[in-house]
């Protein structure tokens, strides 16, 4: 990974760590928490969902800047996406997370900034963490989901 997309990593992370967007709770949405147990992040993921398109997405919680800054830039970009699409998504993220340290970055816009998390991948818990919350909610999943 070049020292550009380091450092890409590192300001799209902070920023959004630091000012989360659509950080609040969500009325009349479909919700789901997830917990991390390695790092103690703890995150509620709301969403709006009409004929299968989430209208909108939001989120709560307490976590390190991974888990939020992921949670952030999910809540961005899943807005009008059906939530097929928001599955490929995801898997395309997890993917990226989850890549050795070399590989390409695929195209996933403001995403690609997650594939810094390669270079720690105990952390890939944290990013994916709200991922898979936000599958739980938009298929109306009941259970906490976990990294363990």
């Amino acid at each position: 990974m070049t020292s550009d997309v380091l450092a890409l990593y590192q300001d799209v992370i902070l920023d959004h760590h630091r000012r989360p967007r659509n950080f609040r709770a969500l009325a009349d949405g479909r919700r789901a928490e997830g917990s991390n147990a390695l790092c103690g992040d703890r995150i509620t993921v709301y969403a709006r969902v009409a004929e299968h398109v989430i209208t909108e997405a939001t989120f709560e919680g307490a976590g390190c800047a991974i888990c939020i800054a992921s949670a952030s830039m999910m809540t961005e970009i899943v807005r009008g996406k059906t939530i097929a699409q928001v599955d490929v998504l995801s898997q395309r993220v997890q993917d990226l997370i989850t890549a050795p340290p070399g590989a390409p970055v695929n195209e996933l816009g403001p995403l690609a900034a997650l594939a810094g998390v390669r270079q720690f991948p105990v952390r890939a818990k944290c990013a994916l963490l709200p991922w898979r919350t936000l599958h739980a909610a938009a298929h109306e999943n009941d259970n906490v989901v976990s990294t363990e």
